[in-house]
Formats: C-alpha cells, sequence, structure tokens
C-alpha cells in the first residue's frame, strides 16, 4: 500500500464524524452519537459493488493504519479525562458523592455481571479459562459513567450549581477513579496462569509468578506512577514559571502520556488507558497551565485520533454472533445498564437523606454513559474477555441514556419554578 493511499478514508472519516457529530451536538446529545453513526455509514459503503469506490476509500491496508491512529484516540482521550479530573472535587467530595460513587459501581456491575453469567450463551465465552473475568467485565463496563449531558441539561435549567447537581458532578469524578481501578485489575488477570504474557523482554521469574504478583504489579505501578507524577508536576511548575502559555509544555505533557501509557501496558499489565488517564491525572488538578494543556490535548485528539476511533467502532460492527439467545442477553444487558444506574443512584440519594424527587434525578444523571463506556468494552475486547457483537447494545445503551436522562430531569423539575440559566443575566446578553 503507498501512503497517498490512506488519505481519501482519513477524509472522509474526518468529514462525517465532524458533520453528524456536530448535528448530535446541535441535537442536545453527545457528539460521540454521530461519530458512531458515520462509523457504520462508512462501514455500509464496503457493501456497495463499485470498484471503484473500494480501491480509493477501503483499500485492504488500511485497516491496519486506522487501528493504530485510534489507539492513539483512546489514550488521547483517556489522558484529556484524566486532566479534566478536578482532584479539589475528590478531597471536597462529602459522603454523599461517596455513597452515590459507591453504589453507582456496585449496583449496575452486580447487575451486569448477573445478566452476563444467566443469559450469555457459553458459545459467546472468548476465554473459557477465564469465565468469571469475562461476566465481571460485562459488569465493569456498565460503571462508566458520563455527565456531560446531565451538564448541559442542569445548566439549562439553572440547577447545576444546587446540592443535587454538585453531588452528580462529585459522584462522577469518583465514579471514573474507581472504574479505571476496576478495569486495570480485570484487564490484568488474562493470561492461564494469571500472568501478564505481553511482557516478554521481562525474566523467567516475573513472568512465572502466581496470580498475588499480578495485584503487586499493579499496586507498583499506581505508587510509581504517583510518586513519579509528583517530581513532574513540580518539573512542569518550574517550567511554566519560566516560559507561561508555551507550546512546550503540551507537547511534554502528551510525552508525558505516551510513557505513562506504555510502560503501564508493556511492563505492568494494566492497561495502556489506565497510565494514560493517571498521567493526566498527576499533571492536572493543580498546574496554573492546565486549561491549555487541556485545550492542546483536545485539539490533537479531536481533530484527528479521536474521532478515527469513535469511526473505527462504527465501521467494524460485528453482527455475525447474533442469535436469539445472544440477542436476548443483548436486551438484558441494556436493560440492566440503565437501571443499575438509575436505581443504585436513586437508592444512594435516599440514603442520603435526599428527598424522593432530589434522589430520581441523581440516578438520572448518574445514568449517562458516553466515550469511556466504549472505550472499556473496547479494552474488553482486546484482553479476549468481550465479544466484539456486544458493541450495538452498547451503542444503544448510550443513545437512550442520552435521550432519557435529560427528558427525565427536565420532567422532575416541571413542577419547580423556572430558573432560565447558573449564567448571569449580564452575560447572557
Amino acid at each position: 500500500m503507498h501512503a497517498f493511499e490512506i488519505l481519501m478514508p482519513l477524509a472522509l472519516i474526518l468529514c462525517l464524524t465532524k458533520t453528524l457529530g456536530l448535528g448530535a451536538h446541535k441535537l442536545g446529545m453527545p457528539a460521540v452519537i454521530g461519530m458512531l453513526i458515520a462509523g457504520v455509514l462508512i462501514g455500509l459503503l464496503k457493501y456497495i459493488p463499485f470498484e471503484p469506490l473500494q480501491q480509493m476509500f477501503f483499500p485492504e491496508a488500511s485497516k491496519g493504519i486506522l487501528d493504530v491512529f485510534a489507539k492513539i484516540g483512546v489514550v488521547l482521550i483517556m489522558f484529556s479525562t484524566g486532566l479534566g479530573t478536578e482532584l479539589k472535587q475528590l478531597k471536597s467530595a462529602g459522603k454523599p458523592s461517596i455513597v452515590i460513587t459507591l453504589f453507582g459501581v456496585v449496583c449496575p456491575m452486580a447487575l451486569g455481571s448477573l445478566a452476563s453469567w444467566l443469559f450469555l450463551p457459553k458459545s459467546s465465552l472468548l476465554t473459557p479459562d477465564h469465565e468469571l473475568l469475562t461476566h465481571l467485565f460485562y459488569g465493569a463496563i456498565l460503571t462508566a459513567t458520563s455527565v456531560s449531558v446531565t451538564v448541559a441539561t442542569l445548566k439549562e435549567l439553572g440547577k447545576l450549581n444546587t446540592k443535587v447537581g454538585t453531588s452528580i458532578i462529585a459522584a462522577a469524578v469518583i465514579d471514573d477513579v474507581i472504574g479505571i481501578i476496576i478495569l486495570s485489575v480485570l484487564t490484568g488477570f488474562t493470561s492461564p496462569s494469571g500472568t501478564i504474557s505481553h511482557s516478554s523482554f521481562l525474566p523467567d521469574w516475573w513472568e512465572n509468578a502466581e496470580w498475588w504478583l499480578v495485584c503487586v504489579k499493579i499496586i507498583a505501578f499506581f505508587i510509581i506512577a504517583v510518586s513519579l507524577g509528583l517530581l513532574l508536576r513540580k518539573a512542569f511548575n518550574k517550567m511554566e514559571h519560566r516560559y507561561p502559555h508555551n507550546r512546550r509544555v503540551p507537547i511534554l505533557a502528551i510525552c508525558v502520556c505516551f510513557v505513562y501509557a506504555y510502560v503501564a501496558e508493556k511492563i505492568f499489565g494494566v492497561a495502556d488507558i489506565t497510565g494514560a488517564y493517571v498521567a493526566g491525572l498527576v499533571l492536572g488538578g493543580t498546574l496554573q497551565e492546565t486549561p491549555y494543556v487541556e485545550i492542546k490535548a483536545d485539539m490533537l485528539g479531536y481533530m484527528f485520533f479521536s474521532p478515527i476511533f469513535f469511526a473505527n467502532i462504527g465501521m467494524n460492527l460485528d453482527f455475525s454472533g447474533f442469535n436469539v439467545s445472544f440477542l436476548l442477553f443483548g436486551i438484558i444487558y441494556v436493560i440492566v445498564a440503565i437501571v443499575g444506574k438509575l436505581g443504585g443512584c436513586t437508592v444512594a440519594g435516599l440514603l442520603c437523606k435526599f428527598d424522593k424527587r432530589d434522589s430520581f434525578r441523581i440516578g438520572c444523571g448518574m445514568m449517562v454513559r458516553a466515550e469511556v463506556v466504549l472505550i472499556c468494552t473496547q479494552k474488553g475486547i482486546d484482553a479476549g474477555l468481550v465479544v466484539p457483537t456486544v458493541f450495538p447494545f452498547v451503542f444503544v445503551i448510550i443513545m437512550l441514556t442520552s435521550i432519557l436522562a435529560p427528558i427525565f430531569l427536565k420532567l422532575s423539575y416541571k413542577k419547580d419554578e423556572p430558573v432560565l440559566s447558573d449564567t448571569p443575566v449580564s452575560e447572557q446578553v
């Protein structure tokens, strides 16, 4: 394949994902949905029996290149997510946010794992030796929360700065951290002996260790990553003071992201996206230039790599394993995804002395899923724990939660006194 042959597929992907992503955003839904639909439409073009079209947009070697770009996109998304995580909110999160988070993680994970165990066809288990891990991973996928739609809705209603709004945002931050830890643990046990099979350059004693060493590796990664991150933060603070608002700061930050992602996967057996997220976490929050770094990281990711990731998922949706039993599992999986978050966080709200209506609002705000659930699903597929056929149901989960959450929230606030916006009147002009 010649290098120029990848240019037309890239042009098609970027043009269509940006167009449909903007359309989804204007409809009040995450841009991710538009990008996924763009990928599905591009995938359907493959079936048009027109040879010049196939040669122009779907050269044989393009899939491998797009897969590489997609993986870089995932790493950048998680790095940006880490940068945007407010450590101050983690420190100041009160008891309600912690309880909401715990119920918002445990309930969907338990229901998702139970649905997998009861309804997933045995033929769909890619790793029979890791059947328990498979069921747990299907549950872990459902722990992800994305509150971008919720924030936009609450802001429109003028309720973002209420106790409900702040509790949802703080809980979502803690939810992300716990979800990443769960993902790291589960992906660490992907070989039959419970060791990480892809660290081939390490000594045999490291490779042949028992399952407990996998846990030690994971803990060691977080300790080393955070400790090194504290030193890096001081170095970046000095750099920012000496070179304020300079492009070298975000460039070096992205270098740190890539190094963390590589070391996490290659040496410690932790998912590369975990390394990227931790890099963002340790470099974000207190740095003066964090917003500038985040803007540049988003620009690099969302201008090029991230749209390729979302489109690639849509292009590669797999319906080959569909049968009646798997369809039944998929329907149950979608239901427990919604009920787990909505019900679990509503109960948590009641336990924290919120009234019934506010508790329901918390459940609605926490049930939305977006890009993180796609990333978790993809990591499960890469680890051999999840079948690609589940992607259409994950897509349905994103669609339904993104549509239902704003509707439910607006209906719950319908009888309250109308407030147009959190923005001061002087800034609304």
